[in-house]
């Protein structure tokens, strides 16, 4: 074989190939793999090994200046039997035979980085509430290239444990040992309460505990702070009192070049059965009369503005817009996209 541009002939036991000009190279690479195949004609490929481990759990985007990322602190179903009402509960089993994510749940924390300060909304579960599903919020802070020592301020919604028990660990040591803690008077006022709590009913008595435990560390370093609805605690930030489901349950709005966030704490826990039936509500309201009158003001108000929603138990990210739907509400959730295109 002198020269690639001559005939070449190639003799195999059952086929024969003439080869021209520049095609010897792809021939012989065809001539290997028809060789294997019929070498082992029953050959399949052989599967990787599965990884039995999800994507880091945060989701970031912008909104005007600001910089926020949800943090998912957990998966959850809500429990049929937290809602209010036989009739309530004895339609939701009927629906769960037809759709059995009729009560999937998330809980989820969000880092506002202003650019001059990390502010936390909310802090998971941690080991307090939901057992060994939740407690991530720490690990995905970290994953979204933060740490808990960076954390400048936490904004408490409320003081059950779903939304501080990210706080502080079973042993007592403060997970964000840099931060300061505000959470409004009524709720502190509230929940860290012993005379409250020695008579508050069985069923409760789990969320007076943990939340005085939960705090302590913090009182004790003179990073616990309260607030009434007045206070201005961060620049370009506004408190939006949301009463009924705890007694300082409270809202905190962000702005920043024409566009607003409102992180919502518990206005909603279950939205697949809410956002149809806002009437709902659940066991864990102190004052389900004013949550409902809190929740159904809000609606209306929301489906008419563009304020993107930051909802702690909605499906991760948890975040998106309200429209109005025929007297019901839709949730426009966020679409993926990236980072740069949410500004």
């Amino acid at each position: 074989m002198k020269s690639i541009n001559k005939a070449v002939e190639i003799s195999a036991p059952t086929m024969r190939i003439v080869l021209k000009n520049n095609s010897m190279r792809f021939a012989a690479a065809l001539l290997l793999a028809l060789a294997s195949f019929v070498a082992i004609p029953n050959a399949t490929l052989a599967a990787g090994p599965q990884h039995h481990d999800q994507v880091p759990g945060f989701y970031r985007l912008k909104v005007g200046d600001l910089e926020v990322t949800a943090l998912f602190d957990g998966p959850g179903v809500f429990d049929v039997n937290w809602l209010n009402g036989e009739k309530t509960r004895e339609g939701v089993r009927k629906a769960l035979h037809d759709d059995p994510h009729t009560l999937d749940v998330a809980d989820t924390g969000y880092l506002v980085n202003t650019g001059k300060q990390l502010i936390l909304v909310d802090a998971g579960s941690g080991t307090w509430f939901g057992g060994a599903k939740f407690g991530h919020l720490a690990g995905n802070l970290r994953s979204a290239g933060y740490t808990p020592e960076e954390v400048d301020i936490v904004l408490v919604t409320h003081l059950h444990s779903d939304h501080i028990g990210g706080l502080t660990t079973p042993d007592g040591k403060v997970v964000f040992p840099n931060a300061d803690i505000y959470v409004a008077k009524a709720d502190s006022d509230f929940w860290l309460s012993p005379e409250i709590a020695a008579k508050a009913p069985k069923d409760a008595q789990q969320f007076f505990q943990s939340a005085q435990s939960i705090a302590a560390p913090y009182i004790k370093a003179g990073k616990w702070h309260t607030f009434s609805d007045s206070d201005q605690i961060v620049d370009g930030m506004q408190i939006v009192p949301l009463r009924g489901h705890t007694p300082g349950h409270t809202g905190y709005e962000f702005s920043s070049q024409g566009k607003k966030i409102l992180f919502w704490g518990d206005v909603m826990h279950v939205q697949r059965l809410q956002l149809p039936d806002p009437k709902i509500t659940v066991v864990f309201d102190v004052d389900p009369t004013a949550a409902l009158a809190t929740r159904d003001q809000l609606l209306r108000k929301l489906a008419n503005e563009d304020v993107l929603i930051a909802g702690p138990h909605m499906l991760f990210p948890g975040l998106g817009r309200l429209h109005n739907q025929s007297g019901t509400y839709r949730w426009a959730p966020v679409a993926f996209t990236d980072y740069w295109d949410e500004k």
